[in-house]
């Protein structure tokens, strides 16, 4: 551990806290795991001037009386019972002044731990806009203890923040800590509002107004569908465009390797492996960077909360609670941070239930299977009223996840019965604001820097890895021309040696277990691939799309036939079989990562093999039936 002086930064959920962290240390934050748990911890450095301090920003609560993990780690960390780990040097507590009353309760339990405490005041500007009041300098007086006005946001407040860290030693204590006892308790929150002239906010009018729709029952969830359905409209919409110049690009830069490159082994390296293969990939950046950022905008409004609040009844019909709901919410970006986020929920039995079901939901990975594949299905041009086909095929495929993830709930709380009580849910529903800028691009790099590192990384090595199996083993001319093969024709010859290599064979070998769902053996080694990470099955259908028609990958897709067998000749992707590709995503746990998380959140490897299997399993019937159906609608298969 650094020997830089290290203070902790606590709050209730919503209290800016997060925007106070990002600003105080630029966002140098390391991420990393309380030692013996897996609840995370993110660190960053503060420059004060004349030291740095280490500023660790711990899980938002409203109470030190923990009902969950995340809960049970701050009283841990604020009482010195962290393995390896000496009580943080000092507090800072991050309080919302248009909720001061409530935030008061929780200052008082920090501050009975008896550590030096600083208390930064945000959201003062909206308390003011909303005729409330605060007199700061009695509010300290009131405490005991250093009191700063902060705009985390904006920067407002953030200098005379560093200048109070910096002195964090010559913090004054309180003279008597505050009273634990209910009623002592009640009338010490009374006094300190009254002696720091506190004026509660009134409503935020435009929060009222808008509640009474959004939360309503009916009208409510009538939105909810609504938001959804110009949600996937956008991604599609939008982001179609900026996919045909990205495709562009990589299409010329495989022509120039093409053209440049003289070793045929080292340009099919990179122009099918990597440019075929992790540009394959690469094309589905907008559509990821615009999932973000309406998710980011979403989130940044406040309507989120809302969701949650909506859906906790859909939730409980599950045997589960609204907590639940946003664990889920954040498996639309990664099951890995659904699957921890589950840390907040009390009950070990919701937390299982929860972790069984979040690789259901459509994650970002999905998302470039799913666009390649309903744009093979389904004509741009497509239409069912003002909406786009594409995209409502889109919304069905994430409902679709949604839905089979509040059963496999369902059915795992059922079996985990009697593992935890359940207990009353509780979420702070904060007024809608706009989101700055500056948070909304936070979230988007951070997400493209996610996805890029992965296509740099698992999805390159794998590609590679692929390319090789794909061109093993080498065929000499002679060899070639008993096959009645022309060496002069690279067409010809790239298909013969895709057709008779090791990925071939692999594909063959696997072939009785995916023959009813109408995968071909290179469907099948695209498939085998995503068990590392789902985009793999865009690199490897990219890769053989590119040996076989670098300018144009995409029609190469859409024409591509059996070579042999009992198909010989007729189209592989096939309505049928895309459907069944749909589904077969839909379901199957692609992605070790997951499996990796798993185990680490329940500390055995029971759960991750439950899962990886029941999966798999649910994943092969649904798409066997999902095949069947579309083929007897379409008259054949």
């Amino acid at each position: 551990m650094t020997s830089a002086p290290r203070i902790v930064l606590c709050g209730s959920p919503n209290a800016g806290k997060t925007s106070i962290f990002n600003t105080l240390t630029g966002l140098r934050a390391k991420t990393g795991n309380y030692p013996g748990v897996t609840v995370s911890r993110f660190v960053g450095t503060a420059r004060t001037g004349r030291l740095d301090l280490v500023i660790e920003d711990l899980p938002g609560t409203y109470s030190l009386e923990p009902i969950s993990p995340d809960e049970q780690i701050m009283v841990d960390v604020l009482d010195g019972r962290v393995d390896g780990e000496q009580r943080p040097d000092a507090v800072l507590i991050a309080v919302d002044a248009t909720t001061l009353r409530r935030s008061l309760r929780f200052v008082a339990q920090v501050l009975g731990r008896g550590l030096p405490a600083a208390v930064a005041v945000t959201f003062t500007d909206e308390l003011a806009t909303r005729q409330g009041g605060l007199d700061l300098d009695a509010f300290g007086q009131a405490l005991g203890v250093p009191v700063v006005r902060v705009v985390g946001n904006r920067g407002e407040g953030i200098d005379r923040l560093r200048e109070l860290l910096a002195g964090w030693q010559s913090w004054p204590m309180p003279v008597l800590a505050p009273p634990s006892d209910p009623a002592e308790l009640d009338a010490w929150i009374e006094s300190v509002l009254t002696y720091a002239a506190y004026r509660p906010p009134g409503r935020h009018t435009v929060t009222r107004r808008v509640d009474a729709v959004l939360l309503h029952p009916v009208w409510g969830t009538v939105v909810f569908f609504a938001v959804m359905v110009l949600f996937f409209q956008t991604i599609f919409g939008l982001a179609a465009p900026l996919q045909g110049y990205v495709e562009t690009l990589f299409a010329r830069l495989s022509g120039m390797v093409s053209e440049h490159v003289r070793s045929p082994w080292l340009a099919g390296l990179l122009g099918d492996a990597l440019l075929g293969g992790v540009g394959g990939v690469l094309v589905f950046v907008p559509q990821i960077m615009l999932l973000f950022l309406l998710i980011a905008l979403l989130e940044g409004v406040g309507y989120m909360s809302r969701a949650a609040f909506l859906m906790d009844r859909v939730m409980a019909r599950a045997g589960l609670e609204g907590r639940a709901f946003v664990s889920l919410l954040s498996s639309f970006a990664c099951a890995i941070p659904g699957i921890m986020a589950t840390r907040t929920l009390p009950s070990s039995r919701d937390r299982l239930a929860t972790m069984m079901a979040a690789p259901l939901m459509t994650c970002s990975a999905r998302l470039p299977v799913y666009v390649l594949l309903i744009g093979l299905l389904v004509d741009p041009a497509a239409r069912v009223g003002p909406f786009g086909l594409q995209g409502l095929i889109m919304l069905a495929m994430y409902l679709l996840g949604a839905v089979s993830a509040m059963l496999a709930a369902w059915a795992f709380q059922r079996i985990g019965r009697g593992r935890g009580a359940t207990l009353p849910f509780y979420m702070e529903m904060p007024p809608y604001r706009l989101p700055t800028a500056r948070s909304v691009l936070i979230a988007m790099s951070d997400s493209a820097r996610s996805f890029l590192r992965k296509c740099t990384t698992i999805i390159a090595v794998t590609t590679a890895g692929l390319w090789l199996l794909l061109n093993l083993p080498l065929h000499s001319a002679a060899d070639l021309r008993a096959h009645g093969v022309d060496p002069g024709d690279g067409t010809a010859v790239t298909a013969y040696a895709a057709d008779h290599s090791y990925a071939a064979g692999l594909g063959r070998l696997v072939a009785p277990v995916f023959a009813p769902l109408g995968f071909d053996w290179r469907i099948n080694i695209a498939v085998l691939s995503a068990q590392s990470a789902r985009e793999t099955f865009v690199a490897t259908l990219g890769q053989v799309a590119a040996a076989e028609d670098p300018e144009q990958p995409a029609q190469a897709l859409r024409s591509m036939t059996y070579p042999d067998g009992p198909h010989a000749g007729r189209r592989v992707f096939t309505a049928p079989t895309i459907a069944a590709l749909l589904v077969y995503f839909a379901f199957a746990l692609q992605c070790m990562a997951t499996v990796g998380i798993i185990r680490r959140e329940t500390g055995t490897w029971k759960w991750p093999l439950v899962a990886f299997t029941y999966l798999t399993a649910l994943a092969w019937v649904m798409a066997f039936a999902a095949h069947t159906v579309t083929a007897l609608l379409a008259g054949g298969g």
